[in-house]
């Protein structure tokens, strides 16, 4: 937790409130909430996208997008 509140420092952020919020846990649940239903998904890893239900996880190139895409369209018979 030192590390994210060195990098809220580096933004400019009120490095006390955001420390303190960490801290307290304000929204903790919020977070593990958040990352059950990305689980629940199948998100293991950020960035994650979907495509008409397809997950890519993980950082992609671009052509892993055009062939997710295309393959979609051809699927809906627009290609």
């Amino acid at each position: 937790m030192e590390k994210l509140k060195e990098y809220a420092a580096t933004l400019n952020l009120d490095a006390a409130r955001f420390a303190s919020c960490l801290d307290e846990g304000t929204f903790a649940a919020d977070v593990q909430k958040d990352l059950e239903q990305g689980q629940s998904y199948g998100v293991n890893a950020t960035p994650a996208f979907f495509v008409n239900g397809r997950l890519l996880s993980g950082a992609q190139p671009l052509e892993e997008f055009q062939r997710v895409i295309d393959d979609e369209l051809a699927r809906a018979g627009v290609r």
